[in-house]
């Protein structure tokens, strides 16, 4: 696993996004020695062209990374998986359209790009293939002892089983008492670790004990650890392969003593910053478009075009946020703070368009301009749902240590829900986000939003 970001990103997702880079150039390249009345090397670069085929890759792979191909590499269909080529390839031949109509220029030849672009579609599906098939395989080179029966162990090993470009082999784990029903098999009991590590080499061994106190054995863990094997805590695995914080294992000596844990001040007061000035550029640049808005908001139902609603934000502090009203007038008068769900009957027609774009979400920007709110952090929730989960969730209100966004972490990786399990995986997302909020991470999110707006995800 490489950390890029502030996130755990698998090696092999950067392997396959370079290779691929390489290969979609070879195709141009290797087009533009059969489509060019003269030298290529001339036209690419001593007339330089070369800009024009790097153009057209970046669209390819903006492409592929909007269909989620670098999120998921598993393949399902290899005809799905021909036709999302094909639409990444084609967007960049409509992008390339578009740029000449603004200057003829601007364009690759017309040969030189359908030559390239049918290599494109030959290649690419073919290699991602071989890529899945043997390549993965081979970079699983973490071979993964698991000790204990605990359900979060439980999670980890499904989760390392679904994502083998993690580079993660599950060997088989140890049980405390008595065998579990882990999709992979049980090598013997806590006790037998050591005879189990001579046997099976395992390279990283991953701790999960439901009860640990007189039952780990720390003497045989610690001359293997000292043998070279990496021994970590399954909290610790199953933040990287989440890429949350396992709210569930959380004690309070562990945030209360923690070094690594934000917010860190100095990423704050740049947090402030670029976000005021990406607000104030924001506003300038969306005004025709929220202009728009705000006459569809009004001509569609009765009522105001903003809709005003108390949330809180920062160490408890209750703001007033302003939001395009996307629910009919007084959608609350009979039943009071109640959460959205699927298909609901409050939200105007207008509104479920504008809900589904985020762009009801554009009067926000306002809110960081007055310095209530961040472009990037947790979800700004009501009070009255405030309330409610901080005495049902275990540190609900340490998400309140840092500004509400308007896109956040668990924003883009968790659909919206309505019920508790879904507010506590979002604190876990938020907690993870709070402990390495830094300006790389917060790019990532907003570079990341852009696809969640574009495939209208996670609105409702």
């Amino acid at each position: 696993m490489i950390r890029l970001f502030r996130v755990f990103i698998p090696a092999s997702v950067v392997a396959l996004l370079l290779s691929e880079i390489v290969l979609i150039l070879a195709c141009y390249l290797i087009a533009s020695l059969f489509t060019l009345h003269y030298g290529p090397m001339f036209y690419l670069f001593a007339e330089g062209n070369y800009w024009k085929i790097l153009v057209v890759t970046g669209c390819i792979v903006l492409g592929l990374y909007f269909q989620d191909l670098y999120a998921e590499l598993r393949i399902g269909s290899n005809i799905l998986l021909v036709q999302q080529v094909c639409l990444a390839v084609g967007s960049s031949l409509l992008f390339m359209a578009f740029l000449s109509y603004l200057r003829p220029d601007y364009v690759l030849g017309r040969w030189l790009m359908v030559a390239g672009s049918i290599g494109v579609v030959l290649v690419l599906p073919s290699w991602r293939y071989f890529f899945w098939k043997y390549v993965i395989s081979s970079m699983r080179s973490e071979r993964v002892l698991l000790i204990g029966n605990s359900s979060i162990l439980g999670e980890v090993i499904s989760r390392l089983i679904e994502k083998p470009e993690f580079g993660y082999l599950p060997v088989g784990y140890l049980c405390e008492d008595s065998p579990c029903d882990f999709p992979i098999p049980c090598l013997g009991s806590v006790p037998e670790v050591r005879a189990v590590c001579e046997q099976y080499k395992p390279t990283r061994i991953v701790v999960g004990m439901s009860e640990r106190r007189n039952r780990l054995p720390v003497q045989e863990l610690l001359e293997i650890r000292f043998s070279g094997i990496v021994i970590e805590d399954a909290a610790d695995t199953y933040e990287m392969a989440m890429r949350r914080i396992c709210s569930r294992k959380i004690q309070p000596s562990q945030l209360i003593f923690s070094s690594m844990l934000g917010p860190r001040p100095h990423a704050i007061a740049m947090q402030n910053f670029y976000s005021l000035v990406i607000a104030i550029v924001g506003i300038a640049l969306l005004s025709p478009l929220m202009l728009l808005t705000a006459f569809l908001v009004k001509v569609s139902s009765p009522g105001p075009i903003l809709y005003r609603q108390r949330r809180v934000g920062t160490n408890g502090h209750i703001f007033t946020l302003s939001k395009f009203r996307s629910m009919y007038s007084d959608a609350e008068a009979h039943t009071g703070a109640v959460w959205a769900t699927v298909d609901d009957p409050r939200i105007t027609p207008v509104g479920r368009w504008l809900r589904r774009l985020r762009l009801d979400e554009l009067p926000q920007l306002w809110n960081v301009v007055k310095g209530e709110m961040a472009i990037v952090g947790p979800r700004p929730e009501r009070p009255e749902f405030v309330e409610l989960l901080a005495h049902q969730i275990p540190y609900y209100r340490q998400r309140l240590a840092v500004k509400p966004g308007i896109t956040g972490w668990a924003q883009i990786n968790h659909k919206y829900g309505d019920t508790e399990l879904d507010a506590m995986i979002k604190l876990e997302y938020d907690l993870y986000y709070i402990k390495n909020v830094a300006p790389a991470l917060d790019f990532y999110i907003i570079f990341h939003t852009l696809k969640v707006m574009l495939l209208s995800r996670g609105a409702q």
